[in-house]
């Protein structure tokens, strides 16, 4: 199919904005300029989104991304490489959380924060950013929490012998006893590389191209040990379920925190700065 062709059919699925007014070359990636104004158009839809499919796809998008964190976990278990290359590879695995949200179609909390340009321009009221954002939360915490019930009870991280177990209650039990500002900087450093994975994406015209721009960003938040909201409700609780000293209010403290940072991120340095460099000056 034609990038025009491919365009037009992702218009009626309602996951990209109509194509531009002037023929782009497949090969070339949309400019800056462009992707800001796709960027914010996708964010005026995703702000209106009727509640029962935005509730459908934000729970879809907890179990994408704990699909990504049951795979870094798996493979956080074998250190041969050393630490530095076993963190990479790692997050390389996790990025199949957001390539599938990406390319799949889902709603996630995180990559949400970008309407924040669509809210900057007045295109989106403080009401529906505010109710898209808690709507999605909870469903991708929703979702998280069934997909960290399911591996529980699916026994595979009995594999190993246990060892795989262990990863997993060492990965929850560090989360959970993160401070404040550790939390906090982690979850802004975050987001700021996944929002520019989802920008990046926006750029493309074919899924290969799009998986390509979500990998890197990705593979660097895991290995450096960024903190991702939606990621830690099915890490924590994953790692609780098979025995981590893991407590409510360092469960708790520890989405807050991250949350927080996450909007901060992925709203303020990336939304905001793109929507004052590209988008301001029009207004």
């Amino acid at each position: 199919m034609t990038d025009t062709g491919y365009r037009e059919q992702a218009v009626r699925d309602d996951h990209l904005p109509p194509a531009p007014p002037h023929p782009v070359a497949a090969a070339d990636a949309h400019p800056p300029q462009m992707i800001a104004r796709l960027v914010e158009e996708v964010g005026v839809r995703k702000a209106n989104l009727a509640p029962v499919p935005m509730v459908m796809l934000g729970g879809l998008a907890g179990v994408f991304i704990a699909f990504g964190g049951m795979l870094a976990t798996l493979v956080l278990t074998d250190p041969v490489l050393g630490y530095g290359l076993t963190r990479w590879v790692a997050g390389i695995a996790f990025s199949l959380g957001l390539i599938l949200v990406v390319v799949a179609g889902a709603e996630l909390f995180t990559g949400n924060n970008l309407i924040v340009m669509a809210w900057a321009d007045r295109k989106v009221t403080t009401l529906r950013l505010l109710r898209a954002w808690a709507i999605v939360w909870a469903a991708n915490f929703a979702g998280s929490l069934a997909a960290a019930l399911a591996v529980w009870l699916s026994g595979v991280y009995g594999t190993g012998e246990g060892s795989v177990a262990a990863t997993a209650i060492r990965i929850a039990e560090a989360k959970a006893a993160l401070g404040p500002v550790e939390a906090l900087v982690r979850g802004i450093l975050c987001n700021a590389l996944v929002c520019l994975a989802v920008w990046l994406a926006m750029a493309s015209h074919t899924v290969t191209d799009r998986i390509l721009a979500v990998i890197f960003p990705v593979a660097a938040f895991v290995a450096l040990g960024f903190e991702h909201s939606v990621a830690n409700m099915y890490l924590i609780p994953a790692g609780w379920l098979h025995g981590a000293a893991v407590t409510a209010g360092g469960f708790l403290g520890n989405m807050l925190w991250v949350t927080l940072g996450n909007v901060i991120g992925g709203g303020v340095l990336v939304a905001g700065v793109y929507w004052a460099v590209y988008l301001r000056p029009a207004r």
